[in-house]
């Protein structure tokens, strides 16, 4: 089927109480894995390539971008396409040949006025190509290694009324917010500032972005969707769960040279984990085997 708009998949899903997943991809086999684990919930989901996957890729991104939007036109459940944390204005450009319905535009390292100016030159190009643009704001750590912010670093939070300015002032179709979540976590140990959220959804009009959600347990997901956010970014759960399938399956098979062998192995695993994600945030309930905190 063509390329699902991103701004529709998050309306339905909002509409009907939960969040799309928006994966993160970095090679042929996230792609796949991601889509097979969407139809095997029969669920929209979003397959999103970010400024870093691209530099992985030599700088090139049509041959990802391509792919994905290959892989997408034959899924059995509606697939959106995002360009993710893009800083530079040439990729930006890129977007719609590539593609690409929807951008993240990133000037969050900026001081708020240059976030703000940035960002709304951002905007308007991305609207005048028919782009639908997500932008952020506070800091969500963890980017390129970096450590996250400490509860009262400033930025460390979004504030809700400079959110709210933000988004009038820039014309931003979704807000990234900083509420607790940490990019590149590997242990599911995060939580978030949920009275935050709770601020931010009833300040904004326009739908809230939950960035670094593999470090978050399945209850914290859940709460979040409920207290609005309604698109969850997630990439490091994937490289995870294929990092752990492959080292397991080579540690067992010393002699196994051939990649389709661990490269399948880890597209399973990554698939199996997209299905429970996708479940949990669809669903906006903790599957049977994470039970409820206390």
């Amino acid at each position: 089927m063509p390329l699902a708009p991103t701004g529709e998949l998050i309306a339905a899903a909002a509409a009907a109480g939960g969040a799309v997943a928006a994966f993160n991809v970095i090679t042929l086999e996230h792609i796949e894995a991601v889509i097979a684990g969407a139809e095997a919930a029969d669920t929209p989901v979003v397959l999103q390539v970010s400024e870093n996957a691209v530099k992985y890729r030599y700088g090139r991104l049509l041959p990802l971008a391509r792919a994905a939007a290959a892989a997408a036109a034959r899924a059995a459940v509606p697939v959106a396409l995002h360009l993710d944390h893009v800083q530079s204005d040439d990729l930006l450009r890129q977007a719609p040949g590539a593609g690409f319905g929807s951008v993240m535009y990133d000037a969050a390292r900026l001081p708020y006025q240059e976030n703000l100016t940035a960002t709304r030159a951002a905007a308007d190009w991305a609207h005048a190509q028919g782009l639908w643009i997500e932008a952020e704001l506070g800091q969500v750590g963890g980017k390129n290694g970096e450590p996250p912010p400490g509860p009262h670093t400033p930025g460390a939070r979004t504030d809700p009324a400079e959110a709210a300015a933000f988004v009038a002032d820039t014309g931003v179709d979704a807000l990234a917010v900083a509420v607790g979540s940490t990019h590149a976590m590997t242990t599911r140990t995060a939580a978030l500032d949920h009275a935050l959220i709770e601020r931010l959804g009833a300040a904004l009009d326009v739908p809230l972005v939950l960035h670094g959600s593999s470090g978050l347990p399945d209850h914290e997901l859940t709460a979040a969707v409920a207290g609005g956010i309604t698109k969850v970014n997630i990439g490091t759960a994937l490289n995870v769960a294929m990092t752990d399938a492959i080292r397991e399956f080579l540690a067992g098979r010393p002699e196994a040279v051939d990649s389709r062998g661990y490269l399948g192995v880890g597209r399973e695993a990554m698939a199996r984990t997209v299905t429970r994600l996708v479940t949990v945030l669809r669903n906006g309930g903790t599957p049977a085997s994470e039970p409820p905190p206390p």
